[in-house]
């Protein structure tokens, strides 16, 4: 089993990776920077016995991403599993961004995953692949204060939904990862805690979701959403509409966001 990893020094990533290679499944780690896969190369393969290729690759740059699905080429490997963890989002409203980071959200989450899931697919084993979307809590509602970033992941669980019908009849299996808060790094633990007690509700543990999301995309699931607490908000999310939603949601994150600020400001004196 060889398994194609994006965004492999994240938190997530490298949770996904650990619990592949727990498994015994061998590895193609991917991120924009060497250093922090060669670590994660090197002490997997000293944990695990697993064999793990590690190169480097903006995914939003087409030069470099030709010559990394080239090297795939190159070396003859074949894929069975692809996640796709890379994502991005930048904190603070639609008009408080430059334009730049609003694009980078697109471009990240959603141009560079269709780009690596088409490639993957065209380099993929005949008799079974599976891949996993990395979609959020967040793609259930629309969300004011972070309008760009819930935007892209609503895109990743409907792409999703709809090209796991489309291949089903080709033994391809595409699951939506939707989880809460992940504690991957120190930004995204400071907007956890400005949430206060909806951030504790809706965290999820990384290795749990990882053990986890494998298991149900090996068994066919479409759309996995961590934590019970989680999977109650999505229920009601449904239940109200979506511009009272979006009213409420308004309040939660403009007062989350000023916690943030006020905490990072308080971290950084």
């Amino acid at each position: 089993m060889m398994v194609l990893v994006t965004g492999a020094s994240g938190g997530l990533g490298r949770a996904m990776a650990v619990e592949c290679a727990r498994r015994g499944y061998d590895l193609l780690l991917t991120d924009i920077a060497d250093a922090p896969l060669l670590r994660i190369k090197q002490g997997i393969e000293r944990q695990f016995g697993v064999t793990v290729e590690a190169k480097a690759c903006d995914l939003t740059n087409d030069q470099e991403l030709a010559a990394f699905f080239k090297y795939i080429d190159g070396e003859q490997i074949h894929l069975d599993m692809l996640l796709n963890i890379a994502g991005i989002d930048y904190e603070g409203g639609f008009l408080s961004q430059p334009s730049a980071n609003i694009t980078r959200i697109v471009q990240v989450n959603i141009e560079a995953t269709l780009k690596v899931t088409h490639a993957a697919l065209e380099r993929r084993r005949k008799e079974r692949f599976t891949i996993v979307i990395v979609s959020s809590l967040a793609s259930q509602y629309p969300i004011p204060l972070k309008a760009t970033y819930a935007a892209s992941k609503r895109f990743l669980l409907d792409f999703s939904i709809a090209l796991a019908q489309e291949l089903k009849h080709e033994n391809v299996n595409v699951l939506a990862l939707c989880p809460g808060g992940l504690p991957t790094t120190p930004e995204a633990l400071l907007g956890i805690a400005a949430q206060g007690i909806w951030g504790d509700l809706t965290t999820n543990d990384l290795g749990e979701v990882a053990r986890k999301t494998i298991t149900a995309a090996l068994k066919g699931k479409r759309v996995y959403i961590p934590g019970c607490v989680n999977g109650i908000l999505r229920i009601l999310g449904r239940t109200v509409p979506n511009t009272l939603v979006a009213k409420l949601l308004y309040k939660r994150w403009k007062d989350a966001q000023g916690r943030w600020e006020a905490i990072g400001a308080g971290r950084i004196r």
